[in-house]
């Protein structure tokens, strides 16, 4: 039987700040080599020999980057993005995509579901167990992949097997003596966030346990939109389904769980630490990545984004440096990365939730300087994109073109701006950028007034499906 890979891709990866942010996550980011974490997750399905079009559910803001990155592969000539207005954790979104399938797809096969940002060194080792949880699945459990411990771990839950497979319990995470004994027992797993399910099981065991998600979750699926490759569930009613992971809504309560050995060089990057414990490193004992140069330097995690970042006499250390944020920790103390990042929340800092580059359908602006009543953006559009049509109530806006060919509409006006020719967009004037040509457009942008959020825009016609 063909079976349904159903990629999770909503998270957000506090604990890999500042590199990770609301706006550019986790699993986005190539952590590893040349592709993302979803990459790698969608090349990993691909060598599945029975796997139909991938399932991907995404945060609604995501959408376009997401989209960008699995056609970048083309590996997958058809696939879905169901879009998620807000996130409300993995069971309503597992349940979300199971009635996607069901209804929209015609589609009864087994679930595999997937985080999109895990590494798996040895991709033939899981294909392998997929095919031994597909066995099980068709027997009627809802499995669980328990990874092999290799040792003692305190940041990941357990899973305790019994006879015959089956899941006795899931353990929190515990302390490093109590993890000593579940390595040393051999019937303790960690949970790996991994499973597959029968749909029909799935849906049956959803309705005993948590009817309020799958009746939620129904009608955001009936009242959902589709757009090209993507379906959105309707918002008003998800705003209504409760949070609640996989595992305590179901496989916790579920006596169906049975749990399959993984052993496939899995890690979830939870971590910088965990980054480190994956990643080539010197003779030192160092992980680098950009300019970076040390002295004296042993075990360090040491990442440059942007400037080039020197260190001496430092010893398990991580520094990662981006454009707008620099973070030095103690290794032992990289769990601790979201404590700054509730930190930057409770302040409003923008810190947690963009990077001075942000990506837009239709290309990415990076801020270069912003202070209360001006500020400056270099501003990058795909050949063949446009912007919006739109206006501000309460900034003027120059352009200067630097490299390519920029078509505007000021107001009543269209014009060609080609490299070192400018144009001044007064407040309130209807306007629209777009790169007729071949090579990306690359334009700077001052805006000067009184505020200079990205929420005074007034969108009149957009072509990417944005409120306008």
């Amino acid at each position: 039987m063909p079976i349904q890979p159903v990629i999770l891709a909503g998270g957000t990866g506090t604990r890999l700040w500042p590199l990770s942010r609301e706006l550019y996550p986790k699993q986005l980011l190539s952590l590893t080599g040349e592709h993302s974490l979803l990459q790698t997750t969608l090349i990993r399905v691909s060598l599945l020999p029975d796997a139909l079009p991938p399932i991907i559910v995404v945060g609604e803001e995501h959408r376009f980057l997401t989209r960008s990155q699995v056609e970048e592969l083309g590996l997958f000539p058809e696939y879905h993005l169901l879009l998620e207005p807000l996130g409300k954790d993995t069971a309503p979104a597992i349940c979300g995509a199971a009635l996607f399938a069901k209804q929209y797809q015609k589609n009864d096969s087994e679930l595999l579901m997937l985080p999109a940002d895990h590494l798996i060194a040895r991709p033939d080792d899981f294909v392998a167990t997929v095919a031994v949880a597909q066995e099980q699945a068709a027997l009627g459990h809802l499995v669980t992949f328990g990874i092999v411990p290799d040792h003692p771990e305190t940041g990941y839950g357990y899973i305790r097997r019994g006879s015959n497979g089956v899941v006795e319990s899931f353990v929190e995470k515990p302390d490093l003596a109590t993890a000593v004994k579940y390595v040393k027992d051999g019937n303790y797993f960690w949970n790996s966030g991994m499973f597959t399910f029968p749909m029909d099981l799935l849906l049956t065991e959803l309705n005993e346990f948590v009817p309020d998600i799958l009746h939620c979750m129904g009608i955001a699926v009936e009242r959902g939109t589709t757009d090209g490759v993507f379906f959105r569930f309707d918002p008003t009613a998800m705003e209504k389904c409760p949070p609640k992971s996989i595992d305590y809504a179901l496989m916790e309560k579920t006596a169906g769980a049975v749990v399959v050995e993984a052993d496939f060089g899995w890690n979830d990057i939870g971590s910088w630490r965990a980054l480190w414990d994956v990643s080539e490193k010197d003779d030192q004992g160092n992980v680098t990545s950009g300019d970076v140069l040390l002295e004296d330097v042993e075990n360090c995690l040491i990442r440059s984004e942007d400037i080039l970042v020197a260190a001496i006499g430092l010893r398990d250390t991580l520094v990662v440096e981006t454009a707008d944020a620099v973070l030095v920790a103690p290794m032992d103390r990289s769990q601790d990365v979201k404590i700054i990042v509730n930190k930057l929340k409770k302040l409003g800092r923008t810190e947690f939730h963009t990077h001075t580059t942000v990506y837009r359908p239709w290309g990415s602006y990076t801020t270069l300087e912003i202070h209360d009543r001006f500020q400056i953006k270099r501003i990058t559009v795909n050949p063949g994109a446009r912007l919006s049509s739109q206006m501000h109530h309460h900034r003027h806006e120059h352009w200067v073109v630097v490299n390519g060919t920029a078509k505007v509409t000021n107001g009543d006006r269209q014009i060609l701006l080609r490299e070192d020719e400018s144009t001044y967009i007064p407040l309130g004037t209807t306007h629209r950028l777009e790169n007729p040509g071949v090579i990306p457009l690359e334009l700077i942008e001052v805006q000067i007034g009184s505020y200079l959020g990205e929420d005074d825009i007034v969108r009149f016609d957009d072509e990417y499906g944005r409120e306008v």
